[in-house]
Order: structure tokens, then C-alpha cells, then sequence
């Protein structure tokens, strides 16, 4: 939780009249200015490529946050973020796929959220660091396919995205490898991403509220993180006509390889392997 300053008074203390708006900050104001810049530019790279804005900023703010504390609030971003984007790339969505991932999303993001509000940080934190090594590794090879998956494929993978994005508020790589591996092409592949995260956020949020994870300093982040996100979303679609998908590609997955491991590290740490 990230802190602002002493603002309670003897007579708050007393009467409990703390406003919504102000936290009982024990962390140094840096600590915001850093989540923010992780926030932006997480963002710059989502408004690019149309993924990896929840994975890189999870994978980093869970550094300094628990995963319980910080994912919601990046939930509440990705739908903004999606929303933002959705008029621009609606005419390029692949429904056909679309439809499938997301009732494959629906069916396993509640045994997601169950891991996420049941789960101690340390363990959440490995298993987001390997999953997150494991989808790098697999993207960087380039993993193809020759025709697009049918309907039976495309449920799984979205179950798979449910499950990752429920417990770890990571659940782009699954469906990234699906649309950047198959013939749709990089225009759709990001249009029908973009499109995907609407629905998957939406039912992410919807489980986190049944577990009680929609907290009154959730919602606090994530307004504090909005201006970031918008900034960055913004300056990341006005380049994305002009520069090369593959190239910048390139360069995320490397930012998520060296995250992860900075998790694995830290998670190793707790476990006392170091």
C-alpha cells in the first residue's frame, strides 16, 4: 500500500472519518512515481501491439506489491485500456475465434481467481515468473501454425488464458502464441487480442468481486495508474502503422524474460533458496 503523507488527525483516529480517497501510506512517495512509470510503460507497449500490458506491469509491480494487491487494479486498467482501443480495430476482429476463447475463458477463470485469493504471494510469484519464461521462450522460437485452430482448440487455449489471467492477471500469452503463431496475420491477431482482453477483464473483475478482492485500495491504484495507462496506450497506436511488429516484438519479449527472472529471484528468496 502506498502512502502520501500523515493526514489523520486524534479526532479521525476517534471517529474513523478517514476520506475513500486517502491511505494510511507507509511506503515512500517514489514508490508511486515508480508504479507509474512501470504503468506507462507497460502501456506504450499494449497501445502497440494490442498485449503484454498486464504481464509486463504485473511482473514488475509484483516486485514491491503482493499479487492479491495489484492485480484487480491492473484488471480495471486492461478494460479501459481495451475500451480505448476497441473503436479503432473493430472492423479487423476474428470472431470466429474470439467466440470460443472467451467461453474457454469463462469456464476456468473462477478455479483462477480461487488460486489467486487462497494462494500465499511467494508461490504466486513463481508460478508467474515461470509461466511467464515458458510463454517468452515459446514465443521466441516462433511457434507457428498453418491453419487456424477449430473450435474444440480454441476453447482450450481460452480456458488455458482463463486460468493464467484469474490467478495471475497474466492470461494474454496463451491467446498471444494462438493469434501471432497463426495464419491471421499481425492486423487481426492484435484486433481480436484487443477485443478477447474486453470480455476476459470483464470476467476477471466479476470473479475478484465474489472473492472480495475488489478492494477499496484496488480501486485507489487503479485511478492513481489511469492517467499513466492512457498516456501510454495513446503514444504506443500512433506508432504502431509505422514501426515493425517483429523487431518490436523482439524487444518486449526480452523486457519479459528479465522480469521474470527479477521474479524468480525474489520468490526463490522468500522460499529461503538464497
Amino acid at each position: 500500500m502506498l502512502v502520501i503523507g500523515n493526514t489523520r488527525t486524534a479526532i479521525d483516529d476517534q471517529l474513523d472519518l478517514t476520506p475513500f480517497y486517502v491511505l494510511d501510506y507507509t511506503q515512500p512517495m517514489f514508490t508511486l512515481a515508480f508504479a507509474c512509470l512501470i504503468i506507462f510503460l507497460a502501456a506504450l507497449v499494449r497501445g502497440f501491439s494490442g498485449f503484454g500490458f498486464s504481464l509486463l506491469s504485473i511482473t514488475a509491480l509484483s516486485l514491491i506489491y503482493p499479487p492479491a494487491e495489484i492485480v484487480p487494479s491492473i484488471f480495471m486498467l486492461e478494460v479501459a485500456a481495451s475500451l480505448n482501443l476497441l473503436p479503432s480495430i473493430w472492423k479487423d476482429i476474428h470472431w470466429k475465434s474470439v467466440v470460443p476463447l472467451t467461453v474457454g475463458c469463462l469456464i476456468a477463470t473462477p478455479l483462477g481467481v480461487w488460486l489467486l485469493a487462497n494462494i500465499a504471494p511467494a508461490p504466486m510469484q513463481l508460478a508467474i515468473s515461470l509461466f511467464v519464461l515458458a510463454a517468452t521462450y515459446l514465443m521466441w522460437k516462433g511457434f507457428a501454425l498453418k491453419t487456424m485452430p477449430g473450435t474444440a482448440a480454441s476453447t482450450v487455449v481460452g480456458a488455458a488464458s482463463g486460468l493464467a489471467n484469474g490467478a495471475f492477471g497474466i492470461g494474454g500469452p496463451p491467446v498471444v502464441l494462438f493469434y501471432f503463431s497463426s495464419p491471421a496475420g499481425n492486423v487481426a491477431g492484435r484486433a481480436s487480442i484487443i477485443a478477447f482482453f474486453v470480455a476476459t477483464d470483464a470476467i476477471g473483475l466479476v470473479n475478484q468481486s465474489v472473492y472480495g478482492l475488489i478492494t477499496r485500495e484496488a480501486i485507489i491504484h487503479a485511478a492513481a495508474f489511469l492517467p499513466s495507462m492512457l498516456a501510454g496506450v495513446w503514444l504506443g497506436a500512433r506508432g504502431f502503422k509505422n514501426a515493425d511488429p517483429v523487431v518490436f516484438r523482439k524487444y518486449v519479449l526480452v523486457i519479459l524474460a528479465g522480469l521474470a527472472v527479477m521474479t524468480l529471484v525474489k520468490a526463490l528468496v522468500a522460499f529461503g533458496v538464497f
